[in-house]
């Protein structure tokens, strides 16, 4: 597949949806103006890529509503340089979008077949985000800790406490919480104890995995 003007237009189209459902931030609309999304996505679902809507990629996985990753985006506040922790890499389309808005962006991806290909493939659409990894996102990424912010980017029966311990203070994770439906929270770490919580109404996201060996 190539990305085509075609392609462009509807992109545009796309924008102009998120906008009338309330996303403001420049930088994050720019980005997903720019990322052509229908390369993430299986050649039979091209002429939908740029409808506001989920998809299925490899691993029983999914590729996440355009309104979704944007909003999620925007609720991370995120400055140019900042170091971001995502929690769930899947197709690279939210790794694509963080990397495009200035983020140091480290990622952990829990689906091995999932892992192996999106790394191959963010690396030939030109994006390097800092580290990508295989392993629990439950876990977090200690080592390269602390973080601006944090996404988690699949459902979340609870809160991983090690998520909250990696966030730099004023830093902000943003996690969608709940069983077969989920509430969209917001932790910002106001000191080495205390986080401010805030919730956005309900998603829908594919559970997040742990490893439970």
């Amino acid at each position: 597949m190539k990305d085509t003007l075609r392609h462009a237009g509807k992109r545009k189209q796309l924008v102009d949806v998120l906008i009338k459902k309330g996303i403001k931030n420049k930088t994050v609309l720019s980005a997903i103006e720019k990322i052509p999304r229908h390369l993430f996505m299986d050649s039979s679902f091209e002429d939908h890529a740029y409808q506001d809507k989920a998809f299925p990629i490899a691993a029983d996985q999914t590729i996440s509503q355009p309104y979704t990753v944007a909003f999620q985006t925007e609720l991370l506040e995120i400055e140019k340089g900042d170091k971001v922790l995502e929690i769930g890499t899947g197709s690279g389309y939210q790794t694509a979008v963080l990397c495009e808005i200035g983020a140091k962006v480290y990622s952990i991806e829990r689906q091995k077949e999932l892992f192996k290909k999106t790394k191959l493939f963010l690396s030939k659409l030109g994006y390097r985000p800092k580290h990508l990894s295989f392993g629990d996102g439950y876990k977090g990424l200690k080592e390269h800790a602390p973080y601006n912010g944090i996404i988690v980017t699949a459902g979340a029966p609870f809160v991983p406490k090690p998520l909250l311990g990696q966030l730099q203070i004023n830093g902000r994770l943003v996690i969608p919480v709940g069983e077969d439906v989920q509430i969209m929270t917001l932790f910002v770490r106001k000191s080495e104890t205390e986080f401010e919580k805030r919730e956005f109404g309900e998603f829908r996201f594919v559970p997040l995995l742990e490893d439970k060996n």
